[in-house]
């Protein structure tokens, strides 16, 4: 009987299953985004955000457990790096499923997982940043400054021309 048994054998062995799940989560890591069962992708989501969790803080203890489960220098590094910059504001849910058409071959449910944060589409970020507002008591906004050269700019421009010329009769 299974009595309470919520683990998704996945029809494998503990230690294929752990393997599995480990080089899952190495490529989504990766690539922040790969296509897989339905099943596949519900246990890895089970697995892999705990680690995105212990990734926010950055100690040697919680690199060593990430590493113990990923078997990947590679793949801790950029969970360390890049991942946890992005989600250290997040409290949680740090993946996606979007379940796709059936594969092919034998029609098994498809899903696609993915880093919530990386993808720009979803989350409504452009993909370059605006740089952010720089202001200072006692300066002029930049509209205003911008108004101001713009009426300066006629007789700028004829003072301009007129040393030009001068230049060029010397």
């Amino acid at each position: 009987m299974r009595h309470g048994d919520k683990v998704n054998n996945l029809g494998r062995t503990a230690s294929h299953r752990r393997a599995l799940m480990s080089n899952l989560a190495c490529s989504l890591i990766e690539h922040k985004r790969i296509v897989t069962t339905t099943a596949k992708a519900k246990a890895l989501r089970t697995y892999i955000e705990p680690l995105i969790t212990k990734s926010k803080t950055d100690d040697t203890a919680n690199r060593r457990v990430v590493f113990s489960k990923l078997q990947s220098k590679e793949a801790v590094k950029e969970l360390f790096g890049a991942v946890s910059v992005k989600v250290g504001s997040r409290p949680g849910g740090y993946t996606r499923i979007i379940k796709l058409n059936p594969r092919m071959g034998d029609a098994a449910e498809m899903a696609m997982i993915e880093l919530v944060d990386f993808n720009e589409i979803y989350s409504g970020k452009t993909a370059k940043p605006e740089a952010a507002k720089k202001t200072r008591r006692g300066r002029k906004p930049a509209t205003a400054k911008k108004a101001e050269t713009a009426e300066e700019t006629p007789a700028a421009e004829a003072n301009d021309a007129a040393e030009a010329a001068t230049e060029d009769n010397a």
